[in-house]
C-alpha cells in the first residue's frame, strides 16, 4: 500500500465551504497505507488511525498574516515535510499551488510524485510554475485552467453518496427553490431575484431559500440583492436564511423541488452536483455542466431564461419530476462518486 502527503487549506467537517474534504481523507484512508495531513489550520475532526493531521496554526486565535507570521508557517511548513519524508512516497496538493511553489523542487528531487489538484476557470504564471513542477494535474471542469495539458487529468468531483442522498421522509414543497452559496458578485443572486419577480408578474405561487452569507467586502453587494428582493420579503417568498454547515444540506436538497446555481461559465460546482445525488432538479447557468445536464442549463444572466426553466420544472408532474430525480443521481453515482474519486487519485498517484 501506499504513503501519502496531503496539502490542504483546512481540516474541519464544520467548516462551510471546505467541510467536504474531511470526507475525502476519511475516504482516502481505506486505500493508502499512510496519509499525513499538512493544513493551514485544523477544526472538528474524527479521521481513523492512519491518518495524521498537522496544522501550521491559522485556527489559533491571534493568526495573523503579516509578514513575519508567513516566513514563521513557511518555516513549520518546510519542517514538518523534512520531518514526515519517510512517512509518505508521494504528494497530493489540494488547490493551493503556493505549496507546490515551495517544496515541489524538493519532492522531485526526493522522488516524490506530485499530483496537483486545480479545479479554477483562472490561472496566473504561479498556477503554470506549479503545473510545471507538478507529475499530475487533476481537475474537474473542462473549462479548468489546469485542463488540456499533457498532465491535465480530468477526475470524479467527489461527491459523498452515502450521506448525499433523497431523505424518504421529506417530501418536497411544491414550487420550492434553493440556493446554497456565497452572496456575492460572481455567484450572481441579482438574476435570481430578477427571475423570481418574474414569476410574481405572472402570479406562479413559489418559496425561494437563500442559503449563505457574504464577506465583508461583498457587504453593499447583498444590500442591493436585498433591497431588490424587498417586496418578495415582505410577503414570505423569499428567505436569506444564513450559513449552513456541508453535512446538514442533503435534507435541503431533499425538500426542494428546484436548486439554482449561477457561477458563470466553466465552473464546476460541487454543489450542483450535490443536488443531483439527492434528487433535486439543478437548474445552472455552467457550461460545464452541458455534458450531462443540457436541458437544466439557463443563458448566463439571463433572468428571463432562468424563469422559464424554473417555469418547466414546476409543471413537470410528479411522476416526471421523481423518475428525473433518480436519473440524475444514477449520473453522479456513475461519474462523481466519491469511492470513484478514492481509487483514481490512488492509481495515478
Amino acid at each position: 500500500m501506499k504513503k501519502i502527503l496531503i496539502v490542504t487549506q483546512s481540516i474541519d467537517k464544520k467548516n462551510l465551504a471546505l467541510g467536504f474534504f474531511h470526507e475525502w481523507v476519511k475516504e482516502f484512508s481505506k486505500s493508502f497505507e499512510n496519509i499525513v495531513v499538512v493544513c493551514l489550520e485544523k477544526g472538528d475532526y474524527d479521521l481513523p488511525s492512519n491518518v495524521r493531521v498537522i496544522s501550521l496554526g491559522k485556527e489559533n486565535a491571534n493568526f495573523q498574516f503579516s509578514i513575519f507570521n508567513k516566513a514563521k508557517y513557511i518555516w513549520n511548513f518546510y519542517k514538518i515535510i523534512w520531518q514526515e519524508r519517510k512517512n509518505y512516497t508521494s504528494v497530493f496538493v489540494h488547490m493551493n499551488q503556493e505549496y507546490v511553489i515551495l517544496a515541489g523542487l524538493w519532492w522531485k528531487m526526493a522522488g516524490k510524485k506530485i499530483g496537483f489538484w486545480y479545479n479554477h476557470t483562472y490561472g496566473s504564471i504561479f498556477t503554470k510554475f506549479a503545473m510545471f513542477l507538478s507529475d499530475i494535474v487533476f481537475h474537474t471542469s473542462p473549462f479548468a485552467f489546469t485542463a488540456n495539458t499533457e498532465k491535465s487529468i480530468k477526475m470524479p468531483a467527489g461527491i459523498d453518496t452515502e450521506k448525499f442522498k433523497k431523505n424518504i421522509h421529506i417530501l418536497p414543497v411544491k414550487n420550492s427553490i434553493l440556493y446554497i452559496g456565497r452572496i456575492a458578485p460572481v455567484k450572481d443572486l441579482m438574476t435570481l431575484i430578477e427571475a423570481v419577480l418574474i414569476l410574481e408578474k405572472k402570479g406562479l405561487d413559489f418559496n425561494l431559500n437563500i442559503y449563505g452569507e457574504a464577506l465583508e467586502k461583498d457587504h453593499d453587494y447583498k444590500q442591493k440583492v436585498l433591497s431588490l428582493a424587498k417586496s418578495l420579503i415582505e410577503k414570505g417568498k423569499v428567505k436569506f436564511c444564513g450559513s449552513v454547515v456541508n453535512s446538514e444540506t442533503p435534507d435541503l436538497y431533499s425538500s426542494h423541488e428546484v436548486f439554482v446555481n449561477l457561477t458563470p461559465r466553466g465552473n464546476f460546482d460541487k454543489t450542483v452536483l450535490e443536488s443531483m445525488a439527492c434528487e433535486s432538479m439543478p437548474i445552472v447557468s455552467s457550461e460545464a455542466f452541458s455534458d450531462i445536464i443540457p436541458k437544466y442549463i439557463f443563458a448566463e444572466k439571463d433572468a428571463g431564461d432562468l424563469a422559464e426553466k424554473i417555469e418547466f420544472v414546476f409543471s413537470m408532474s410528479p411522476q416526471a419530476k421523481a423518475e428525473g430525480g433518480k436519473k440524475l443521481r444514477e449520473i453522479v453515482l456513475e461519474r462523481h462518486d466519491l469511492r470513484k474519486l478514492s481509487e483514481e487519485i490512488y492509481k495515478f498517484i
